[in-house]
């Protein structure tokens, strides 16, 4: 069995009548990349926070390579490379003090990595952090959080400010590389192309719930997108059975459902409609199917 690194067991939060979280369980395995995923106030940072140990779970537990990180802070957090969306950096510092300042916190900073990380990101050294643009803050946030090679990667919406270029081809290679060599990555992204292009699994959060958990291509798999051709046109969304979402109107409607294709097929044949194209749906469409029903 897959070393679980860290386990969520029906984790609850709520932030008074707010309910962020409600009876999360979920395991993240070593050496995969999971993706996390949901609309805004899903729950997404409230998980990660509660990784970090910046929360403490009330309801339900967590454990991140078996301790309680808010009890083990130490036993954890060294263990871990963060990579926030604020991309909180001390403007005072250039990159090569940030550098210098953060390897003394960690006992497995690659000094090595770290200068190839630093030449791969054109980060000049002696720039201070706050003439960075944001692009640029990224870039740096990335190379802190990588540099001492951490057993659990997690990046926080870590697009952000980065241009496609550097999107393809440093981000997808640096999470895939860090999988590659038996360590894990936890990456939260509003950006589902992304997230479908790097991603070994996948959780969709919706209200604080688990609305999807799984490797990714059983997920999609898992789906349809279907276009269906009415006789007659329809004012309305056709009542048929296994149907997530409906697109369009008059005689030509575009459904995406979650199984059932075979019955969905015999009751659109008996409402006077025909099945005249279907394919798999991108986790996109699959993710604003869910978020929207």
């Amino acid at each position: 069995m897959s070393e679980v690194i860290v386990e969520f067991d029906r984790l609850s939060r709520s932030f008074g009548k707010e309910q962020a979280l409600s009876d999360v369980t979920l395991r993240f395995e070593r050496g995969l990349v999971h993706g996390l995923v949901g609309e805004n106030g899903a729950g997404k940072t409230t998980l990660i926070r509660h990784i970090l140990g910046l929360l403490k779970a009330k309801q339900g537990s967590v454990r991140v390579f078996q301790f309680d990180p808010v009890r083990y802070p130490k036993e954890v957090l060294g263990r871990i490379g963060y990579l926030s969306e604020d991309r909180d950096l001390p403007d005072w510092m250039t990159v090569v003090q940030l550098m210098r300042y953060s390897q003394a916190f960690y006992g497995g900073w690659d000094e090595t990595f770290a200068e190839q990380l630093r030449d791969q990101f054109e980060l000049d050294p002696m720039q201070q952090i706050k003439k960075l643009s944001r692009g640029q803050r990224a870039r740096a946030g990335l190379l802190m959080a990588l540099a001492h090679r951490p057993d659990l990667l997690i990046l926080d919406e870590p697009s952000s400010g980065l241009d496609p270029v550097v999107r393809r081809d440093i981000l997808s290679a640096i999470i895939r590389s860090v999988a590659d060599e038996g360590r894990t990555v936890l990456f939260s992204s509003h950006l589902l192309e992304e997230v479908q292009r790097v991603a070994d699994r996948v959780v969709l959060l919706h209200h604080g719930r688990v609305g999807l958990n799984g490797p990714l291509p059983e997920i999609l798999l898992e789906h349809i997108r279907l276009v269906l051709r009415f006789d007659v046109p329809q004012q309305t969304q056709p009542d048929l059975p296994g149907v997530i979402s409906w697109q369009g109107a008059g005689r030509e409607w575009t459904v995406l459902c979650n199984g059932g294709v075979e019955e969905l097929r015999t009751a659109a044949s008996n409402c006077g409609a025909q099945i005249v194209d279907e394919g798999t749906p991108t986790l996109d469409e699959i993710f604003l199917a869910r978020a929207s029903s």
